[in-house]
């Protein structure tokens, strides 16, 4: 069989160790959402409402990481982890869009970490605001297009600059940490531990946070969408638990420490990143200076971490035909680099939407992690189908797929009606790429229970863009 003229040439894969796919999960997880975490927080609730809510989250996404490295080993042959599962489970159609829902939300994604090194410059350079003016979004611009010639170079080099990164951002929030116990005022933490007035009821609190929590958590499948890379199949299930587990006690502390300095009404109100302003109240400016440098690194790293994960899943869509076929096309250096514009260029257009948000930086972070839960809860329903079928499945496995499937359509819940409107204005244009991709190989466009799936899709986002130009949500 005689190769196409014009059919690209397969590039060889670089391989990564369990250390550095360990990494690449850390170095996701740990960006700009544990930097506002502080003020997220004491927005909704209080001490015990954020107790309840860490326990909840953590153990929803350790069931999910466990669904990660369960399918991982039980499916080595699919591969990009999100996206591949839920095509194997559900059909061509709504893999499709669960990989677009988990690209176009890792370049929402990487919006937030601009939007969030702007406003943190803004605090000495008030031109920037909090990251959504026009010269924040042009400087912004300048910002995603040099990390594009950055990760142009290779996929190798770029895992080992994340590795070096990860580690330095990790320390300053430890810091924080340490610093936080040390300045803690008990009779400060009392007076937060129920809650604020503003904060309402417990389920109501607690609901509240959901997405935030959801939103610094995206990355625990990072091992499982660089399947391919990886030197031992089992290592994609060991790299994701270590990840996951390496970052929640961190994430969980950085939230509760933050009520014993300062009342929750305060912090509600600092300016994002609002660790920078807690640690300022405990110990002076030199602790926003700190916070505010380990930011940068920080963020700077994981919009690395997610560039390379967003191109991967466009990449492996396309080289098993779910995406056009000039997404599967990579340089010597295995990067893909049609799929890499593409996601700079998502960026690009989201990073112009902040101009027109009330909030900038809530409304990316929101809507990333609004778009993450229909590709994640597609992965737990899989899971939960293989064990139901009895696939060499025990009971253990079963529960965690259920608990991750319940806790995945609860997020759906929690994030509210606005997000899923937005979220379906984004899904129901990505057909496009669908319907290129199946006329390219000849075949019928949709089947009678993929255009169910598109009228859904289509309805959705009628009513999404009707919404917002009748004021009845706003961005």
């Amino acid at each position: 069989m005689t190769r196409v003229e014009n059919e690209p040439q397969a590039a060889p894969t670089a391989k990564l160790s369990l250390p550095t796919l360990t990494m690449m999960v850390v170095g996701s997880m740990v960006g700009a959402g544990v930097f506002s975490l502080p003020s997220r927080f004491a927005q909704e609730t209080g001490v015990a409402g954020a107790l309840i809510a860490w326990a909840v989250a953590g153990t929803g996404m350790l069931m999910l990481a466990f669904v990660f490295q369960t399918l991982a080993v039980r499916k080595p042959d699919l591969n990009a982890g999100v996206y591949a599962y839920a095509k194997a489970g559900f059909g061509e159609y709504l893999g499709f869009f669960s990989a677009f829902g988990y690209w176009a939300s890792a370049c929402v994604g990487n919006v937030t970490y601009w939007v969030l090194i702007m406003s943190t410059i803004g605090a000495i350079a008030p031109a920037l605001g909090d990251g959504d003016t026009v010269l924040s979004v042009v400087l912004s611009s300048a910002g995603l297009w040099l990390f594009f010639g950055l990760i142009s170079r290779g996929v190798k080099e770029a895992a080992a600059i994340n590795r070096i990164v990860t580690i330095a951002k990790v320390v300053p929030i430890l810091f924080f940490v340490v610093l936080a116990l040390f300045y803690l005022k008990p009779h400060v933490f009392a007076e937060n531990f129920h809650g604020a007035d503003y904060a309402g009821s417990l389920f109501h609190q607690v609901r509240g946070t959901m997405l935030a929590t959801v939103f610094v958590f995206l990355g625990v499948e990072g091992a499982s969408v660089y399947s391919r890379h990886a030197r031992r199949r089992e290592d994609v299930g060991r790299a994701t638990i270590l990840g996951f587990l390496s970052v929640f006690a961190v994430f969980a502390s950085v939230t509760i420490v933050s009520y014993g300095l300062m009342p929750m009404s305060e912090i509600a109100d600092l300016r994002q990143p609002s660790m920078a302003g807690v640690l300022e109240h405990a110990v002076g400016t030199w602790g926003e200076v700190f916070v505010s440098v380990g930011l940068i690194v920080s963020v700077l790293g994981a919009y690395l971490a997610w560039t390379l994960m967003a191109a991967e899943v466009l990449f492996v869509a396309a080289k098993d035909d779910d995406m056009p076929r000039f997404l599967k096309r990579s340089t010597p250096a295995d990067v893909p680099v049609p799929a890499l514009v593409m996601s700079t260029l998502l960026s690009q257009v989201f990073l112009i939407v902040t101009l027109f948000s009330d909030d900038a930086f809530n409304f990316a972070l929101d809507l990333t992690s609004a778009l993450t839960l229909i590709p994640f809860l597609l992965a737990a329903a899989f899971a939960a189908r293989i064990a139901l079928a009895g696939d060499r499945a025990g009971a253990g496995e079963l529960v965690v797929a259920a608990v991750a499937t319940i806790y995945t359509a609860f997020l759906i819940y929690a994030a509210g009606f606005k997000f899923v409107l937005v979220s379906f204005i984004v899904y129901a244009p990505a057909t496009v790429l669908f319907v290129m991709a199946r006329k390219e190989q000849g075949r019928r466009l949709f089947s009678p229970r993929e255009l169910a799936v598109l009228a859904v899709s289509v309805a959705g986002a009628v009513l999404g863009v009707v919404a917002l130009a009748m004021g009845w949500i706003h961005l």
